[in-house]
């Protein structure tokens, strides 16, 4: 299968897409990436949803998307945009459609774009398995069609854009009963639309392919692109988001997760953050993750592109002619030795507890803390208890500590690993319970190693075909990869491929430094970058560097490291790879919504945090619920003024509950299917 997906999988290139006029402002093409944001104030509410919008423009939004769930509200859409326009906003306006056609006609003469969702547009998502013919599939198919058809010619009369947007939570039990629940359905969905507007001669159309698993985001983006290059279709703009991403870090992370993965390599014309914040908290999230790009062309350094080992392993070899290496050459991106569109871990040996079938490790670098204590553990999420004289076992706790020339000196909780320099372990007598870090360097030219497992520091430059001999040769070499390349997700990742490609198994830890950024930068940054590997099955662990950072004082390093710790287990969960904490799907808010989502939010976190693994989605209403929490394990969804309705999994179970006894609902629930722990509480004594 064609693997092209992005214009170069080692340069920095944006996509070229076809530009798509909306309003005074257009899309892709040449312009800008653009951010854009969605109201949460009740659509009928005109002067409320103003007063919003404008605060949203004030906060770097350029283009403003209300929810229009039927008529009435798509008709009040022109009083929120005469109002705005008398006091001098000019800032395009998108209609959010769901399940009303009608709507959608009415707003498409009314604002600059509609939104409208494939699996909710003329479509119906009962969560049946329905057999089709060929035959009564396509009869399914030509009547969808006949539906969007008045839409499409709407827009075209009045120059509205379009976006046709695919939610992985929301395809259509003939999308599922056919393709599944996966990323070609996502796009199958898209295209059916698609096809329609390309044979009415509509092409002010942008696609987007948003799911609140970051794997099955990323890869039915990927996949979409290059669906429309195999079929001939224009090179429509792409709309990047994750849905349902949640709120402050981990909502920040899981968005940098999915959308930066995808900007690393070109992809992306516009860009929404999905935070269940108040919309003006979402733009300058895109506008950071955006900015990283401005002037990446500029300051990549060079990474050989793949065809360089694709040359080393053909060799001069005579079967190929001069063209068709050099179609080899200019489809760079079709070497990749790994399946763009599908998760496969890379194969590693196990070595210890790294590699093979354990999850991805957690490194944490306390090199330069000066005057370690126990107490000091915490940070990396080891607590002791002075009073009990012993650490509590802790689902966000480091694997290994990385303490470079100043060992540790004291015994280390049990499961907690010490990474020691070379230097420092010989120094130390060789101790069985410290693991030596090697310079490329000392790994090739000294003897002495540790019997069980021993790291090896190394970036793409340093992966020589002899760098690569020795670490074949020893089992028990576990690689920490790093970059100093502005360019670094794709140099790392350019570094795994010749590893895949040269047959090497030793596991990797993906390093990764920064000099001293905001923390939300250095969320965003570290999330797009590792997790961007990690995505495509790349990395047995990860370790967030802080040699980069000035010198501050110990209990600013504590807190730098808490912050890196819990960003490094952030990572991994969002990536999919790694569960350590309660993950919550909940959705953004908008007009629809029926209860306040912040607060509730809050609320459900504070009584469930502690639950390792579980996934709870929080939606505002049933248009984002259940399909939008496809992967949750339990949902709690608004179905009325004051009313809730929780599931478990897809499955609704109790109907109408009271607001203010939900949550405690939602617990029993969980009491009830044995997923249920008491939260654990670390004693101390009184007064301490």
């Amino acid at each position: 299968m064609n693997k092209t997906y992005c214009p170069s999988l080692t340069e920095y290139k944006r996509r070229l897409s076809r530009e798509v006029k909306i309003g005074d402002l257009p899309m892709g093409g040449l312009n800008p990436i653009r951010v854009q944001s969605m109201t949460t104030v009740d659509t009928m509410d005109t002067l409320g949803s103003v007063e919003q919008t404008l605060r949203m423009v004030e906060a770097g939004c350029e283009y403003v998307r209300i929810t229009a769930p039927s008529v009435k509200e798509a008709q009040n859409l022109l009083e929120i945009k005469k109002e705005l326009r008398k006091r001098g906003c000019t800032v395009p306006l998108i209609a959010d459609i769901h399940f009303t056609p009608n709507a959608a006609e009415l707003a498409a003469r009314i604002v600059e774009k509609v939104r409208v969702n494939p699996g909710n547009y003329a479509d119906k998502k009962k969560f049946d398995i329905i057999e089709y013919t060929d035959a009564t599939y396509a009869a399914e198919v030509e009547r969808i069609r006949e539906r969007f058809r008045p839409l499409v010619q709407i827009c075209k009369q009045y120059g509205t854009a379009m976006r046709i947007g695919t939610n992985h939570g929301s395809l259509s039990d003939r999308i599922l009963s056919r393709y599944g629940d996966t990323p070609l359905g996502m796009v199958e969905s898209a295209l059916e639309f698609l096809r329609l507007c390309e044979e009415e001669n509509y092409y002010d159309v942008v696609l987007s392919m948003k799911a609140s698993n970051t794997q099955v985001m990323v890869q039915a983006y990927r996949l979409l692109v290059q669906k429309l290059d195999e079929e001939g279709l224009q090179p429509y703009p792409l709309h990047l988001g994750v849905t349902e991403a949640g709120e402050a870090e981990d909502g920040r992370i899981k968005s940098a997760v999915g959308i930066g993965t995808l900007l690393e390599d070109g992809l992306g014309d516009t860009v929404r953050v999905s935070l269940t914040e108040a919309p003006e908290a979402e733009a300058p999230v895109a506008k950071a993750l955006i900015d990283r790009y401005t002037n990446r062309a500029t300051e990549a350094k060079p990474i050989a592109p793949l065809a360089t080992d694709f040359a080393a392993v053909v060799g001069n070899n005579s079967a190929l002619g001069q063209s068709e290496t050099a179609a080899v050459v200019a489809a760079d991106a079709d070497l990749s030795p790994i399946d763009p569109f599908q998760y496969h871990r890379r194969a590693t040996r196990e070595v210890l507890n790294i590699g093979g079938q354990n999850v991805p490790r957690v490194m944490a670098d306390l090199s330069r803390l000066p005057g370690l204590e126990y107490a000091d553990l915490r940070a990396v999420g080891h607590l002791y208890s002075a009073f009990l004289d012993k650490f509590q076992m802790n689902d966000l706790g480091a694997d290994y500590v990385y303490s470079g020339q100043r060992p540790i000196p004291f015994m280390l909780p049990n499961g907690l690993k010490e990474v020691v320099d070379f230097s420092a372990w010989l120094d130390g007598g060789q101790r069985p319970d410290h693991f030596p870090a090697f310079t490329a360097a000392e790994f090739a030219t000294v003897e002495a190693r540790h019997p069980e497992l021993n790291f090896v520091f190394h970036n793409l430059a340093s992966l020589t075909e002899e760098a690569l001999g020795h670490l074949h040769a020893d089992p028990t070499a576990v690689l920490i990869l790093s970059t100093d390349n502005a360019h670094a997700m794709p140099e790392i990742r350019r570094a795994f491929f010749r590893l895949i490609e040269k047959k090497i198994t030793n596991p990797v830890i993906i390093n990764r430094q920064y000099p001293v950024l905001t923390p939300e930068q250095t969320q965003l940054y570290a999330a797009t970058d590792v997790g961007g590997l990690l995505l495509d099955g790349l990395g047995d662990g990860v370790v967030l560097s802080t040699e980069l950072l000035p010198e501050r004082s110990k209990e600013e390093w504590l807190q730098t490291l808490d912050q890196l710790n819990q960003l490094s287990f952030g990572i991994l969960q969002a990536a999919r790879t790694r569960m350590s904490k309660t993950e919550y799907i909940s959705c953004p808010s908008c007009g629809r919504t029926l209860f306040d989502l912040q607060e509730t939010t809050a609320m459900i976190r504070k009584r469930t945090d502690h639950l390792k693994g579980v996934k709870i989605g929080i939606m505002g209403c049933i248009v984002n619920g259940p399909g939008e929490m496809a992967d949750a394990d339990y949902g709690y969804v608004g179905v009325g003024k004051g009313k809730i309705a929780l599931y478990r999994g897809q499955e609704v179970i109790k109907k109408a509950v009271p607001e203010e006894r939900a949550v405690d609902d939602l617990i029993e629930l969980m009491r009830e299917d044995g997923r249920w722990i008491e939260p654990m509480v670390l004693e101390e004594p009184v007064g301490a």
